[in-house]
């Protein structure tokens, strides 16, 4: 059998096949029928169009598992096992292999689960590796040579997808994201998620579906840009429209070919097609390659240092890069109201240390619960689900018990740092699996017995040894950041030139560096000039990063002036922007200096910085408790709870609703800012009740199409249109049209939302639109999803269209305006 993994070193191009549901429907898929049960009743259709995609020179067949885990084929009667089903789809793809008599490989699909991991929603991380471990053991049962993670838009779910492939099998696993406009649904561009599958160690990353190889070219060629493995681009063949009652893609085999091969000439190594396409389009792909002239493109050039990641950034440390300020401030040591808020279970003084550092512009927060009577591998991963839902920057887990750190990993979504892996007995076997699977990069603390290492040459020589080991675990050197051990000039004079001789060192061998700053000075006065002072000593040695408080403004003027001096800071832009109107003694005028924050990829990320002061502040910042904190101040100071609503709530989260639109807030920031004013809206329910008797809301009907399992898009506009002054009935997802028109006439709905994700769905869409009218109900209907277009809903007589959560409030509001 081929290795899949040989054919990706030998640089070959390969030709992945096209879409399925669109070759389905034209053998024969019923309306409404699930693609999965028909293809389990006839194999036969599934391994035809196997053999139609080798026919056509497809190098990579895809399984039709997309849709394979058990929170899309259910529990309920009549629902398929998850491995019987897997290991099925895969069969019949390799059947269609062997029968052909061509060499070439099987790819296990794997789609989105359909759900959110916590905080985002309500699944637990384990639950969803576990869902998507039992799929994937039974694609690798049917014999796939690869798993493919396709049309993910979650970042969390992608790596949750990588570990669950990692506990299964050593296959090679390839992750393609799914963007649009550049961004993907919860916030994540192409280079935090090239950045993050990269630590992972996955074996290539793509793009496809959501557009045409025209509207790919900008998100491919970043992909591109950046990857240091092989890059897959399958682009639909345009958007669909609605013809005579059929889902059609206009794009036709040769001119998608004719775009698609573009990627191939900027150095793409594999190119298939999405939805709409079929066998005819990957034929002229493949005869548009044979005519391709010119080699492939050299692979980027590996950057030193580590990247670490969340759904909404990417931070570098290491060459080329300003120093990062780790923030320290979550730390009980020292700190005794911190010390008991922990040993009770609470993370009021914690977020508010981290609310701090990030006003501070810190690019990444330093977190430690290790206290007397604290249980740390349950208080630690709790702790990071809170911060990760309140602020975008990465974290770093900072513990001694190995267990807190593996608990609290799969919270975090997206690579963050761990505090450390010393030579400690045990220590980087335990937690250096756990790294390497998550990818997340760690500190190496160049510890080992009960003798400090005072001088560098004992230092580098515990550094080299525990290389060696993190080498024979498989944990590549991009996901190691060197702690170089500062020790008390106090009593050891030597000691700063030491550490300094040992950044140099790690410098050299491309390895970045952090230090404990504040250690440096121990039992000395004017400690934060000695802090200053070797600060700006180890920058010019080569420093990366230090564990610091990013308050300090002469420690953010020592990194803000090294990153100028430095050549770090281009045109010294960041440090003008936060220093021109310093003074001797005085701070900055408040802009963050370059070197605190500097993440890329992300936007605003949305987090709570200062303490919100008015009530639609919290809500546009998400910061529940602060919202509810003021909503009660409020009332005891005799504020009219309608007006809170109208003047306070309501604008908040129409103003986050205007920053989504602006692509400055995400899903993410947009769930959350939800929430926050639903949480605050319930404080003073029971008041407007009592005020002016139970309030009569225009009623929406929400549903996703028959034969439809994908809801997160409709759970998403549900909760925006309850905060708007609705009162909406949740159907759910597979839902009959008739089951959808009863409903609006037995609650007296005005407006019915449609929903649909799949392009074999969407045109049960009309159904509803037309039981409508046939019924003569005053009764509107809007109809959104990811295959849905302003044409396609004005092609079935829908009264409007909303592509996203915002504009499904704005079209809402008009369609009861004209009623």
């Amino acid at each position: 059998m081929p290795d899949f993994r040989q054919a990706l070193r030998s640089g070959r191009r390969l030709v992945f096949d096209g879409g399925m549901g669109t070759m389905l429907q034209s053998r024969g898929l019923p309306p409404g029928v699930s693609p999965e049960l028909f293809c389990l009743a006839r194999p036969d259709v599934l391994v035809g169009i196997h053999a139609d995609y080798l026919r056509a020179g497809a190098d990579v067949l895809t399984t039709n598992s997309f849709g394979g885990c058990v929170y899309k084929l259910g529990t309920g009667p009549g629902a398929p096992e998850v491995v019987e089903f897997n290991r099925a789809m895969a069969r019949a793809a390799r059947e269609a292999v062997l029968a052909s008599g061509r060499e070439a490989f099987v790819a296990g699909s794997v789609g989105p689960s359909g759900h959110f991991m916590r905080p985002l929603g309500d699944l637990d991380p384990a639950e969803l590796v576990a869902a998507f471990r039992a799929q994937i053991r039974g694609l690798v049962q049917g014999g796939v040579d690869l798993i493919l993670a396709e049309t993910q838009f979650d970042l969390a779910e992608a790596r949750a997808i990588v570990l669950a492939v990692r506990a299964e099998c050593d296959l090679p696993v390839g992750v393609s994201m799914t963007f649009e406009n550049g961004v993907s649904l919860t916030g994540t561009r192409p280079e935090v998620f090239v950045q993050s599958m990269l630590n992972m160690g996955v074996d290539l990353v793509g793009t496809n579906c959501s557009a045409g190889p025209e509207q790919m070219v900008e998100v491919a060629d970043e992909l591109l840009a950046i990857s240091e493995v092989p890059v897959l681009v399958e682009p639909n063949a345009g958007l669909p429209e609605l013809v005579d009652g059929k889902t059609v893609f206009r794009l036709g085999p040769d001119d998608f070919a004719g775009h698609t091969v573009r990627f191939a000439a900027a150095g793409a190594r594999m190119l298939g097609g999405c939805c709409g396409t079929t066998p005819a389009h990957i034929a002229a792909l493949r005869t548009a390659l044979g005519n391709l002239s010119g080699g492939l493109e050299p692979d980027p050039a590996r950057r030193d240092g580590i990247v670490l990641t969340t759904r909404a950034q990417a931070v570098h440390i290491g060459a080329g890069s300003p120093i990062r300020i780790i923030g320290e401030r979550i730390n009980p040591t020292g700190k005794k109201l911190l010390t008991a808020e922990l040993q009770a279970g609470e993370f009021a003084q914690a977020l508010r240390f981290a609310d701090e550092q990030v006003e501070a512009g810190a690019p990444l927060l330093d977190v430690n619960v290790g206290a007397p009577m604290v249980d740390e591998a349950v208080l630690l991963p709790a702790l990071v689900e809170r911060l990760v839902a309140r602020h975008s920057l990465p974290l770093s887990l900072d513990s001694s018990n190995a267990d807190a750190i593996a608990a609290a990993l799969p919270f975090h979504p997206g690579s963050p740092l761990v505090n450390s892996i010393s030579g400690e007995p045990g220590r980087m076997e335990h937690l250096g699996p756990l790294c390497r699977d998550h990818g997340a990069p760690f500190i190496l603390l160049p510890l080992k017995g009960r003798k400090l290492p005072v001088t560098a040459a004992e230092r580098i020589a515990i550094i080299e040894e525990l290389l060696q080991q993190a080498d024979g675990l498989g944990i590549p050197r991009r996901l190691v950041m060197v702690d170089v051990l500062a020790l008390a000039v106090s009593s050891k004079a030597e000691a700063a030139r030491h550490c300094l001789d040992t950044i140099r060192w790690c410098a050299a061998q491309g390895l970045p560096t952090t230090i404990g700053l504040s250690n440096i000075s121990f039992g000395l006065p004017a400690r934060e000039l000695l802090n200053s002072t070797f600060l700006a000593m180890a920058a010019g040695a080569g420093l990366s990063s230090c564990i610091a408080h990013p308050g300090n403004a002469r420690i953010r003027e020592t990194v803000a002036a090294s990153s100028v001096l430095l050549g770090l800071d281009a045109n010294a832009e960041s440090f003008i922007a936060g220093y021109s109107g310093w003074t001797p003694g005085g701070d900055a005028t408040g802009a963050t200096p370059a070197g605190a924050a500097g993440g890329t990829g992300g936007g605003t990320g949305g987090g709570v910085k200062a303490k919100a002061a008015t009530l639609e502040e919290a809500v546009i910042r998400g910061d529940r408790d602060g919202a509810l904190a003021l909503v009660e101040r409020a009332l005891s100071e005799g504020a009219d709870p309608f007006s809170l609503v109208q003047d306070k709530l309501i604008p908040g989260i129409t103003e986050v609703g205007r920053r989504y639109e602006r692509r400055e807030y995400f899903l993410p920031q947009l769930i959350r800012s939800a929430e926050t004013m639903q949480h605050a809206f319930r404080k003073l329910q029971p008041l407007l009740e009592a005020q002016r008797g139970q309030e009569t809301r225009p009623v929406i009907i929400m549903a996703t199409v028959e034969g439809d399992i994908h809801d997160i898009g409709k759970n998403i506009v549900t909760l925006m249109l309850g905060n708007h002054g609705f009162d909406v009935v949740d159907l759910g997802k597979d839902v009959k049209a008739a089951d959808i028109v009863e409903a609006a006439e037995r609650h007296g709905a005005r407006v019915i939302g449609l929903s649909a994700l799949m392009t074999t769905t969407m045109v049960r869409m009309e159904d509803t639109v037309r039981l409508v009218r046939e019924r003569g109900l005053p009764v509107k209907v809007m109809v959104g999803g990811a295959v849905v277009t302003p044409a396609y809903a004005e092609a079935i007589g829908a009264d409007g269209y909303s592509a996203d959560a915002v504009e499904a409030v704005r079209v809402a509001k008009e369609l009861l305006a004209v009623q």
